[in-house]
C-alpha cells in the first residue's frame, strides 16, 4: 500500500490554466482468471500480482505483460489452498500461507519466476505482521510465540534464534560496520493474545549470532499502521545516543543501553469506533509529535485520559522546566505549534483511520483496505506561555467543530469546517474569518499549506485555494462528493463511496478522474503517484494520473 501522509508542500503555487479529463489508459490486460487477491509492487522493480485461491499471476508494471501464471499446487505441492499472500517487494519474494488445523504450511517463492525457494511447517500461527524483512542482510526475522528466528530470504536457512527477544521486530537501525542492530519490539493489533508475558523491549543485537548486547524497556505502545504499514514512532541515533520518539521522547546510551532521560507516557487512543466487519483497525495522529526549539523540547503528556498537560524539558539533559496548567478532557491533541513565546494546541479534529473490511457475498469474499480521516471530539484551541506554561488564551469558537490547524507564511490558520480563521497566536484574536463556501467545494474536510502563502482547502466536492495573508479566494477545482484517500508529493487522491477516483495536482488544482465499476479495487502507485491501478474481476488496468 501507498504510504498515506498529508504533508505541507513547499513550492510556488502555479496559477496557469488547467483542464480536467479522464485518466488516460496506459494498458489493460486480461489475467486469464478471476482473482480475489491483489498486490501492487514498486514501479522500479516492475512486479505486481493477482491471485485466486488456486492460482496466481505476476505481471509487469510497465506494460502489463504476464511474467508467469501457475497454480499453487504447481508451485508447492504441499499447499492445498492459499489463505494469505505476503509480498516483500524489495527482496522480490512472496510468502504463501496455507493455514491447516494445527499444521500451517509456509512457502517462500521467487516473485520473478514463480519458483519455490523453500517451504516449512516448522513455524506455526505466523501472520504477515510477524515476518520482517531485513534488507541490509537479505534475511527474515520471524517472530514465534517463544523465540525470534532469523532465516536467509532465498534459502530458508535458519541462522540463529533467541528467546531473549519477544514480540515482533519493529523499527530498527542496522550498523553495517559491525553487523549490529538497534530495534524495538511490539505486538501488532489483533495478535496480542498470542504473546504471553510480553514486555516492551529496546535492544541492540549482534545479527551474526543473535546475542543481545544490551536490553532496556520503553514506555508506550509501539506499532505499525495496519494498512500502510508506516511506523507510528521514530528511532534515531544521534552520536552516542539512541532517540525513541514514541508518545514523547526516550533517550538511551548507544553503547550501554542505559536510560539517559525520558519524557514519555503510555497512551491508547479511544476516540473513533470501528464499523462492522472490520478485521484490522487503527486510529493514528491523535497526539502531536514533540516540538524541539533550540535547547528546549515541548512534549504532550496524555497519560491520564481525564486530564493532559504540556511539559517543557531541556532537550540535552531531560530536566523538566515546567508543566503547563491542565488541559481538561481532551481525548486527542493532533497538533502542537510553537511560535515565539506561545505554544498553541489543536484539541480534537482530524485523525487518521485505517482498517481492513471483510465483505462476504454469495460467491466470494473480498477484503477492502480503507484509509480515511475522521473527526475526534471534543474540539478546541488553547495556547500556553513558553516561559512558565501558564494558559495564555482559550478559543471558544471551535467547541462545535474543527478540522485541523496549520502554520503557513507566519500565519496560524485554523479551520472549523465552515470557515478559515487566521489567528493572532499571541492573543487568540482573529486576523480574519473567511467562509470556505467561497471556494465552491462544500465544507472543508481538511486544510494544508502549499508554498509560502497558500492554503489548500480539501472540500467535500473538490479543492480550493486561499491567500493565507488576507484570506482571499484564489481558485477552485470542482469534483463530485469524495474524501481524501492518499497523497504523494503534489498528487492528492480523492475517492467517492463508490470507489470513483480523482487525482489532483496541488500545483494548479487540475485533476484527472476515473469512474470505477462496482466491485473494482483501485491502488495508488506508491513511488511518485503517477499511476493508478484498477483491479476488476479478471482484468487489470493501469491509468496515468497526470
Amino acid at each position: 500500500m501507498k504510504k498515506l501522509l498529508f504533508v505541507a508542500m513547499y513550492a510556488t503555487l502555479c496559477l496557469t490554466s488547467f483542464s480536467q479529463g479522464e485518466m488516460p489508459e496506459v494498458w489493460q490486460k486480461d489475467m486469464g482468471f478471476k482473482f480475489t487477491h491483489t498486490g501492487t509492487g514498486l514501479e522500479v522493480n516492475d512486479y505486481s500480482y493477482v491471485a485466486s485461491d488456486k492460482e496466481m499471476a505476476v505481471f509487469s508494471n510497465k506494460d502489463g505483460s504476464i511474467y508467469w501464471t501457475k497454480t499453487f499446487k504447481e508451485i508447492a505441492p504441499n499447499l492445498k489452498k492459499i489463505d494469505e499472500l505476503v509480498p516483500f517487494w524489495e527482496s522480490k519474494v512472496i510468502f504463501l500461507f496455507d493455514r491447516k488445523a494445527g499444521k500451517d504450511q509456509i512457502a517462500c517463492i521467487d516473485l520473478t519466476n514463480g519458483s519455490l525457494l523453500w517451504t516449512t511447517d516448522k513455524y506455526q500461527k505466523v501472520t504477515e505482521d510477524m515476518v520482517v524483512y531485513i534488507e541490509e542482510d537479505h534475511s527474515f526475522a520471524i517472530s514465534l510465540k517463544d523465540e525470534l528466528v532469523y532465516v536467509r530470504a532465498h534459502t530458508g536457512e535458519e541462522l540463529w534464534s533467541t528467546s531473549k527477544f519477544q514480540g515482533v521486530v519493529g523499527k530498527y537501525i542496522y550498523n553495517s560496520d559491525d553487523q549490529t542492530m538497534v530495534m524495538v519490539n511490539f505486538i501488532p493489533s489483533g495478535i496480542i493474545a498470542f504473546f504471553t508475558g510480553f514486555k516492551n523491549q529496546i535492544v541492540r543485537i549482534n545479527m551474526k549470532n543473535g546475542d543481545i548486547i544490551w536490553e532496556n524497556t520503553y514506555i508506550g505502545r509501539a506499532d505499525r499502521k495496519v494498512i500502510s504499514r508506516d511506523f507510528v514512532y521514530d528511532l534515531q541515533i544521534d552520536g552516542d545516543k539512541v532517540l525513541l520518539k514514541l508518545a514523547g521522547l526516550q533517550v538511551y546510551d548507544y553503547n550501554t543501553g542505559a536510560s539517559i532521560w525520558s519524557a514519555a507516557f503510555d497512551f491508547t487512543p479511544d476516540v473513533i469506533k470501528a464499523p462492522k466487519n472490520v478485521v484490522k483497525w487503527g486510529v493514528y495522529g491523535t497526539v502531536a509529535d514533540p516540538v524541539v526549539v533550540g535547547d528546549d523540547i515541548y512534549v504532550l503528556d496524555m497519560a491520564n485520559k481525564k486530564s493532559q498537560y504540556v511539559k517543557k524539558y531541556d532537550y540535552h539533559t531531560g530536566k523538566l522546566l515546567w508543566t503547563s496548567s491542565e488541559i481538561k478532557g481532551a481525548k486527542a491533541i493532533p497538533e502542537m505549534t510553537v511560535v515565539d513565546d506561545v505554544v498553541a494546541l489543536q484539541i480534537g479534529g482530524l485523525v487518521e483511520v485505517q482498517y481492513r473490511q471483510k465483505i462476504v457475498t454469495q460467491y466470494y469474499t473480498i477484503y477492502y483496505d480503507i484509509i480515511k480521516y475522521d473527526n475526534a471530539k471534543p474540539n478546541g484551541v488553547q495556547a500556553f506561555n513558553t516561559v512558565d506554561g501558564s494558559l495564555r488564551w482559550d478559543s471558544e469558537k471551535f467547541r462545535k467543530g474543527i478540522t485541523n490547524s496549520i502554520s503557513v507564511g507566519g500565519n496560524y490558520i485554523v479551520c472549523s469546517g465552515k470557515s478559515l480563521y487566521s489567528i493572532d497566536i499571541k492573543t487568540g484574536n482573529d486576523n480574519y474569518e473567511v467562509p470556505v463556501s467561497k471556494g465552491g467545494v462544500g465544507l472543508a474536510q481538511m486544510i494544508q499549506a502549499y508554498g509560502d502563502n497558500t492554503i489548500i482547502v480539501i472540500g467535500e466536492k473538490g479543492l480550493s485555494s486561499f491567500n493565507a495573508n488576507d484570506g482571499s479566494f484564489v481558485k477552485n477545482s470542482v469534483y463530485k462528493k469524495s474524501a481524501p484517500s492518499g497523497q504523494i508529493g503534489d498528487l492528492l487522491l480523492m475517492k467517492t463511496d463508490k470507489d470513483d477516483a480523482a487525482v489532483f495536482n496541488l500545483a494548479d488544482l487540475s485533476f484527472k478522474q476515473y469512474n470505477a465499476r462496482k466491485g473494482a479495487i483501485t491502488s495508488f502507485e506508491k513511488e511518485d503517484g503517477k499511476y493508478l491501478y484498477v483491479y476488476e474481476k479478471d482484468q487489470v488496468t493501469k491509468l496515468k494520473t497526470e
